[in-house]
């Protein structure tokens, strides 16, 4: 399942084109090659509030701006938003991302690219397995109760190292070094029992994002935020095959 079916109830298209076009337009003839450039206050409050008016608000909305730039960065037609200079300069006085994405360090998938996102766009969080720990989870909280994010999406992705050793010291009893070591107990509860060889590997990613979703439902202040319908935690999976982001339901 991609991410389009995920929200497929209404189409992407027209919120990801107006929201470009009008930063466009906000920002014409202001933005100029070259470093040490003068903003006027006007140009950098017009783009903040071009931005502004178009971020998405609700998780649907979130969910689908994701959606439209992941279909971008697989047809290899990204845009690169939002990083003019006087979007630069107007995100000096704050930022509204839309989204938090909890993703994996591996290098492979930096989630502002695998979604052709810009800056102020994603709050990302990464650890090695999207392994949860009390910084990971005060980070996320930061997002979502400070700057009222409406999506915490966690991107798991095909091939996960931090997995593969996971499975690989239970099934030899290898030990791992400790920081390693930790992780590889982090994420051992979510190992498939059921398949072997690469298929338990690849299985224990998808059943690793899984549980590291039903974790975070579970914290009492994001729970309240879910059940009001103003926040959405999703899992998903990038394939590195593809490039393509599949929600995991």
């Amino acid at each position: 399942m991609t991410l389009n079916r995920h929200v497929s109830t209404v189409s992407t298209a027209p919120v990801s084109t107006g929201r470009r076009a009008l930063l466009r337009a906000a920002v014409a003839g202001t933005a100029a090659a070259g470093a040490g450039i003068a903003l006027s206050a006007s140009s950098a409050g017009s783009a903040a509030a071009a931005v502004a008016t178009k971020t998405p608000r609700t998780p649907g909305e979130a969910l689908r701006e994701l959606a439209v730039g992941n279909r971008r960065w697989r047809t290899f037609k990204q845009r690169h938003p939002h990083e003019t200079p006087p979007v630069r300069q107007a995100l000096v006085s704050g930022q509204n991302p839309f989204a938090v994405v909890l993703g994996c360090v591996d290098s492979r998938v930096p989630p502002e690219l695998v979604f052709d996102q810009g800056l102020g766009d994603l709050m990302t969080v990464r650890s090695a397995g999207e392994v949860l720990d009390e910084a990971v989870l005060g980070s996320i909280a930061y997002g979502v109760l400070e700057l009222d994010v409406p999506l915490i999406m966690v991107l798991g992705h095909q091939g996960c190292g931090a997995v593969s050793a996971a499975v690989h010291a239970e099934e030899t009893g290898e030990e791992l070094p400790a920081h390693i070591r930790y992780l590889a107990e982090q994420i051992r509860p979510s190992i498939d029992h059921g398949r072997h060889g690469d298929a338990r590997i690849d299985s224990t990613i998808t059943r690793n994002v899984g549980r590291v979703r039903a974790r975070l439902a579970g914290e009492p202040d994001l729970a309240a935020k879910v059940a009001t319908g103003r926040l959405a935690i999703v899992g998903a999976r990038y394939e590195l095959h593809s490039q393509r982001v599949r929600a995991l339901t």
